[in-house]
């Protein structure tokens, strides 16, 4: 059978930068095609130049046996390649049915087509078994639901070339199964699916075949059932990757944070939090395990500064964290930074860099106070060599502390980030989600440094839907449900059975 896609020597730099050499593969028809690397591999550049993002320097792409020029996204969708990216390309106060049609209203006859394009939605999700309400608002819909409509959308525009970027970092397990069904529906109807992700058992589930890439080239091509999990992270990475790191013994220190009977309530007096108490101490690592949505992100936020409790005591070494008085959390996260409190967001595009400065001025981002000379400017020349360090520290990749942050891959962005707030040399230490979509090296070193500031005494709070990440990590485990926390186990006692029933809601006696 003709191959849906062939790649034929695709090279594509920016810069100084190559992010693909000479790459050549081909995907089957009616599969599912696994991409894997490291970030920063050019797994993304390459699907961009199939969905016609960029241009590429040289090389060429067949689709079915043919040469294709494809210059825009407009053209890969008129020759039936879609592509659901990590971060979702929807309008969140519009419905799915207003997203679905957003470039093709139909001018005048806009009230007939809108009755026609929904009655076909409703068709197709019935086919596809999607679950999607074509009257359903964006923001209404949790974010598994949202990337079924980003799968509506390209099945719409009929794809037969469906490109899925990171599809489960923010997924439950339960919704990356009912992902992985509607994935193999598409296959039957013979349609071709390419996959890139970072988790290697979702691999070894659901593909066929899988490419490997490393430093924007293809190392190597293997069919899924004669690979393994060890085998294909030696491939992407170039050596064997650690998964017990070592920890000093568990010997807490004094409490650096104690809260009691945390409550918050919002504008519309729904209770977001309950209840909520807990002891850390320097030297310990407590990660909160949980389904995303139960709290996790509010308490974070709290913690942070960049929201006020509604009531409840919380103290920090000791003393009163300072949200009395306040009207609002303005100047607040500042504060907290002084204090010697650093914070890992959950969403790092969102709250942890701004994507058009440069990786040297997102190094400094809530710090910048702190390398002022005594006249109130900044030494630039200091400052980059200080990026450049760090840089290297943290093996952020390229290094190139003048290239825009957006530019870079969402593992190398996260180091950027943890490796700011590492510099900072905290007391505490909030991390949201820290490896979500990033590769198994860069995971690799990211527990490295986490584990290392605990053995150094700071307390780090850890919120991660990754069950095994909390068994690498944690010395004790909170588990939260609906913003209570309903059970709290020493990792001595890791059991994915117990902890899964109070992530349920199954409260402790």
């Amino acid at each position: 059978m003709q191959p849906a896609v062939e790649f034929r020597g695709i090279s594509k730099h920016f810069g100084a930068v190559k992010a693909n050499t000479d790459v050549n593969f081909t995907i089957a028809k009616g599969s599912i095609h696994g991409l894997v690397g490291e970030n920063g591999a050019g797994k993304s550049t390459l699907m961009s130049i199939l969905y016609g993002y960029y241009r590429a320097d040289g090389g060429e792409i067949l689709l079915d046996g043919q040469a294709r020029n494809i210059r825009n996204s407009q053209e890969a969708i008129t020759l039936g390649i879609g592509m659901v990216h990590q971060h979702f390309m929807l309008v969140e106060n519009m419905t799915v049915l207003d997203n679905v049609m957003l470039g093709s209203e139909g001018g005048f006859q806009l009230k007939s087509k809108r009755a026609a394009v929904e009655a076909q939605l409703r068709e197709i999700c019935t086919r596809y078994r999607l679950d999607v309400d074509p009257l359903a608002t964006i923001h209404d819909l949790s974010v598994g639901a949202q990337q079924r409509v980003e799968i509506l959308k390209q099945i719409y525009r009929s794809a037969n070339i469906l490109i899925l970027d990171e599809p489960t970092a923010v997924l439950t397990a339960q919704e990356t199964e009912s992902l992985f069904e509607i994935l193999r529906l598409f296959k039957e109807q013979g349609k071709t699916i390419i996959l890139i992700t970072h988790k290697l058992q979702e691999i070894l589930d659901i593909t066929d075949t899988v490419t490997v890439m490393r430093g924007g080239r293809v190392i190597g091509a293997v069919a899924t059932a004669g690979t393994t999990k060890e085998d294909l992270a030696n491939m992407m990475v170039g050596r064997p990757i650690e998964n017990n790191l070592p920890r000093k013994p568990y010997n807490p220190g004094a409490p650096v944070l104690q809260i009691e009977n945390l409550q918050l309530v919002d504008d519309q007096q729904v209770k977001l939090l309950a209840d909520i108490g807990f002891t850390l101490r320097a030297g310990e690592i407590v990660a909160i395990a949980g389904v995303s949505g139960n709290g996790q992100s509010e308490l974070m936020e709290i913690l942070s500064g960049m929201r006020l409790p509604t009531s409840g005591k919380l103290d920090f070494l000791g003393k009163a964290l300072p949200y009395q008085g306040r009207a609002d959390a303005d100047g607040l996260p500042r504060t907290f930074r002084e204090l010697g409190i650093a914070h890992v967001p959950e969403d790092r595009l969102r709250d942890g860099v701004v994507k058009a400065f440069s990786v040297m001025h997102n190094t400094i981002l809530g710090y910048q106070d702190k390398l002022k000379n005594r006249w109130g400017l900044l030494n630039f020349k200091a400052i980059a060599a200080r990026c450049e360090q760090l840089m290297k520290n943290f093996d952020v990749r390229p290094n190139n502390h003048d290239l825009r942050i957006g530019l870079l891959s969402g593992g190398n962005q996260q180091k950027v980030v943890i490796a700011r707030e590492v510099l900072a040399q905290p007391k505490l230490m909030l991390v949201g989600q820290p490896t979500r979509g990033v590769d198994i090296g860069t995971i690799e070193s990211i527990h490295a440094q986490l584990l290392k500031l605990r053995d150094e005494g700071v307390a780090i709070l850890l919120v991660s839907v990754e069950l095994e990440e909390v068994r690498a990590l944690a010395d004790r485990i909170l588990v939260m449900c609906g913003g209570r926390i309903t059970g709290e186990l020493k990792i001595e006692e890791f059991d994915t059975t117990r902890i899964g029933l109070l992530m349920g809601g199954m409260h402790k006696s």
